[in-house]
């Protein structure tokens, strides 16, 4: 066995850490415990420079995760008629939780970025719910994805 596909494993698990445990960290500690921030533009400004930092962390996590995935798929299986189910969904969700981080980035996020540029924190505060749903959306999907690649083999 080459070297290269348990390095590929290792690269698509340390990504999927990266991304979902970023947003589980987000959503259930960081969120809630910014509650108390007052005024709410200190909340703001302060995920404004969390987004900031965690999106450039999601797009690589994204790029390692389709590159090593694609290259799990061709060394192991030659194909990806030749994967079982567990890797087909996650395969599937995968491409559902890209597809629903590239909505989040380029509308409701975008337009957040905009209104925290010009200091207007009421407009960017009504973007908030939006990528709060998103990034809830995607948890769920992103843990669901960790389950069936953790032990899919052994129940699909």
């Amino acid at each position: 066995m080459s070297i290269l596909i348990p390095l590929a494993v290792a690269v698509h698990v340390i990504s999927a850490i990266v991304w979902v445990g970023g947003m589980f960290f987000a959503y259930v500690v960081l969120r809630p415990s910014l509650a108390v921030l007052e005024p709410p533009s200190h909340r703001l400004k302060l995920w404004n420079q969390v987004f900031n930092r965690f999106f450039v962390w999601v797009w690589a996590a994204i790029a390692l995760l389709i590159a090593s995935g694609y290259y799990l798929i061709v060394a192991v299986y030659g194909e990806l008629a030749n994967v079982g189910l567990h890797i087909h969904l996650m395969y599937s969700i995968a491409m559902v939780m890209i597809l629903l981080f590239f909505f989040l980035f380029f509308g409701p996020y975008r337009h957040y970025v905009e209104a925290a540029g010009a200091d207007d924190w009421p407009t960017a505060g009504e973007f908030l719910p939006a990528i709060r749903r998103i990034v809830a959306i995607n948890l769920a999907l992103g843990l669901i994805t960790a389950i069936i690649g953790a032990s899919g083999r052994y129940w699909l």
